[in-house]
């Protein structure tokens, strides 16, 4: 199974602990997280679904190219990391 780790700067807001889920895309391994985390979905994902705008996510190593669908694949051995994006000056 994909194991997604949520940053710290989201656990702050929101209690996301590091998981394991099965999935072949993005969507998917969210999905089983969220099933059991629905706090989490809210505070990761828009009312549509997509990803909110002040977020990202890393498969391997590469941001994913699918904001709306969440549609990048994912392996059984993918590392997913869950990113807030940060600003200031």
């Amino acid at each position: 199974m994909a194991r997604i780790v949520f940053t710290a700067n989201i656990q702050r807001h929101v209690a996301c602990p590091e998981a394991e889920a099965a999935g072949r895309t993005v969507r998917e391994v969210l999905e089983n997280v969220f099933a059991e985390n629905p706090q989490a979905r809210g505070y990761v994902l828009d009312d549509q679904a997509a990803l909110r705008k002040h977020m990202a996510i890393f498969v391997d190593g590469q941001i994913v190219r699918d904001r709306a669908r969440l549609t990048d694949a994912v392996s059984e051995t993918s590392r997913i990391y869950v990113i807030q994006a940060l600003s200031g000056g």
